[in-house]
């Protein structure tokens, strides 16, 4: 490993940075010894490396010397101490920060790397991540290509003026938890009325996917897609006029508004 210089590397591998990189390996982006991830779990590290081979290690360090691009997976108290404390290893370097919460200007007011910063979600480890990213003030267009090049390979990436990526954090970040609970909500309701369990959960994610599917690859909007299901009087009809009694929108967009409020108190945590 002494002499090894790797492609990417990972300061921590958790939830969100493993499923980068694993949805970086079922996508063939580069090959496994061109990875290098930083994990103080020992058995998340040994999972890791067991499931993609990429390589491993307990020290930050070895991953700021040895790697190109550096991929920084902590938790977000966590960022500016650990670009602080590896600031002369990531000299000039591109860095980009996984996490929601902390400011570029934050970052690069501790660390003389190249900066930028993409949110993510979990959905990345199958190919299916929606992203989005912000430019630093040292980033170059460079940068910025071989950024979309990565997150292209994985999914849908788009970018954003910082001052909105917050709005990402929530709706890309945080979405797919409101997701799942609208999947678990709606198989619930074909159990409450007589399903067994997983019959009723296998139908409502296949119904999620599939609608999720045909918005892609029609184009329409979900009114048009709607108008399609809605027979006047009909089942779908008396359905939705419930979920618009009980503020089922509403509630899904104050959903987004908090995770955004959140994700603005962080950056101000974590100046």
């Amino acid at each position: 490993m002494a002499s090894q210089i790797y492609q990417l590397g990972f300061i921590g591998a958790g939830k969100l940075a493993g499923s980068v990189i694993r949805g970086l390996m079922r996508a063939k982006f580069c090959p496994p010894a061109k990875i290098i991830a930083s994990e103080p779990n020992q058995q998340t590290r040994t999972a890791l490396e067991k499931e993609t081979g990429v390589s491993v290690t307990a020290e930050n360090a070895d991953v700021a010397e040895k790697a190109e691009v550096i991929f920084v997976g902590v938790k977000p108290p966590m960022v500016v101490p650990v670009l602080s404390e590896l600031n002369e290893k990531l000299k000039d370097k591109l860095v980009i920060s996984l996490a929601g919460g902390v400011r570029i200007s934050s970052m690069e007011k501790v660390c003389n790397a190249r900066i930028m910063r993409v949110l993510t979600n979990t959905p990345s480890a199958i190919c299916r991540a929606a992203t989005g990213f912000s430019r630093g003030s040292r980033t170059m267009n460079d940068d910025v290509d071989l950024t979309k090049k990565i997150f292209g390979a994985i999914g849908v990436v788009i970018e954003i003026d910082e001052k909105k990526i917050d709005i990402i954090t929530a709706l890309s970040g945080s979405g797919p938890a409101f997701v799942y609970t609208v999947i678990e909500a709606l198989a619930d309701g074909g159990v409450k009325l007589g399903l067994e369990q997983n019959v009723a959960m296998q139908l409502a994610i296949q119904t999620t996917l599939g609608a999720a599917e045909i918005m892609l690859e029609s184009k329409m909007s979900p009114e048009e897609l709607r108008k399609m299901v809605v027979t006047p009087g009909g089942t779908t009809a008396a359905g939705l006029a419930v979920m618009e009694k009980l503020g089922t929108r509403e509630s899904l967009i104050a959903a987004i508004e908090a995770a955004t409020k959140r994700g603005q108190e962080m950056a101000k945590e974590n100046l």
